[in-house]
């Protein structure tokens, strides 16, 4: 998806951009390749920075009320300061390093709804910046990750949503200011125990974390409160890690375990960290990948075109936010 938009520092006749992605997909980690597109207007300019960054939204709090709001959580600056001629193209070839943790926003091709991002170009000219371009991406899964997901999907869990929450993890190194969550209804056989379980995936060039957190339903005489656990793991242990197991395991232990686990605060999660919680089993066998997250599933057999469509254009209709 390319977009134009003329230079508002400089009105009508100014410099347009386009930014186009060779490809807009990318797993954290990796690199979005592409190139920026100028066209000189009705004058000669000085261009002082071409800048391409990774915007997204986030959830935010303000006392009793909640919203939405969007975040610059990368950038990079690309070709330095060039002499644009009235009406001359320019181009700038561009590799933008995408961040390990930068969150997951499709799973197998089905978008994970209220996930939205994208890269917007930043155009400055006499030191005065227009926001330009703007492209959605789409971030897929890493294979460790992917794994983690299969057992979500072979235990019969169903995809309920995804956000992103503002602050750090509870004893877990982060890079960036926010952390995914994604949310989903517990099997059959703990209806009635747990409300939906938390996933977050925490990832490094060394490791893994997959924290996990348990709304429990409270009984006649006791209320309902939160199980934490986290997994760490290499990303090549988690490829052959019994990740159905462990998981089940936890959950039954959430289920029955009694009394306060902790809960959120100001700096988010806390969680209990078991020496289990660090065990690594077996392979998952001949799981089909593809198969494993499929409609059928209900991971992401919620997700309808027609929401992926309306959530990007209003995205992108409120970029003036960014």
């Amino acid at each position: 998806m390319v977009f134009k938009k003329l230079l508002g520092a400089l009105g009508v006749g100014g410099p347009s951009v386009d930014t186009v992605l060779h490809h807009p997909h990318v797993r954290p980690g990796a690199s979005l390749a592409g190139e920026v597109r100028i066209t000189g207007g009705n004058q000669d300019v000085t261009i002082e920075h071409v800048a391409l960054g990774l915007v997204t939204q986030i959830e935010t709090e303000h006392g009793d009320h909640e919203g939405h709001a969007g975040v610059e959580f990368h950038r990079v600056a690309f070709g330095g300061r060039f002499a644009l001629a009235e009406g001359e193209h320019h181009t700038i070839p561009f590799e933008l390093p995408v961040p390990w943790e930068t969150p997951i926003t499709s799973v197998y091709g089905q978008h994970l709804h209220g996930m939205l991002l994208g890269v917007r170009t930043e155009l400055a000219i006499a030191k005065v910046a227009d926001k330009g371009d703007l492209d959605p991406i789409s971030v897929e899964p890493l294979p460790a990750q992917e794994k983690v997901l299969e057992a979500f999907s072979q235990l019969g869990f169903h995809f309920r949503s995804a956000d992103l929450e503002h602050g750090h993890l509870h004893g877990i190194h982060q890079e960036l200011p926010f952390y995914q969550e994604i949310e989903f209804y517990p099997p059959s056989q703990f209806a009635g125990r747990i409300n939906e379980v938390e996933l977050t995936f925490v990832a490094s060039p060394h490791g893994l974390d997959v924290v996990l957190e348990a709304d429990k339903r409270g009984g006649f005489f006791s209320s309902g409160h939160d199980a934490f656990g986290r997994f760490h793991t290499t990303h090549e242990e988690a490829l052959t890690t019994d990740w159905a197991g462990r998981i089940h395991e936890w959950l039954e232990q959430a289920a029955q375990r009694r009394g306060a686990m902790g809960g959120h605060g100001h700096h988010g999660h806390h969680y209990d960290d078991d020496h289990h919680h660090r065990h690594h089993g077996s392979g998952m066998g001949g799981m089909v990948a593809g198969a494993a997250l499929g409609v059928g599933a209900g991971i992401v057999g919620g997700m309808i075109a027609g929401e992926v469509i309306d959530e990007v254009g209003d995205f992108f209709e409120g970029d003036e936010e960014f």
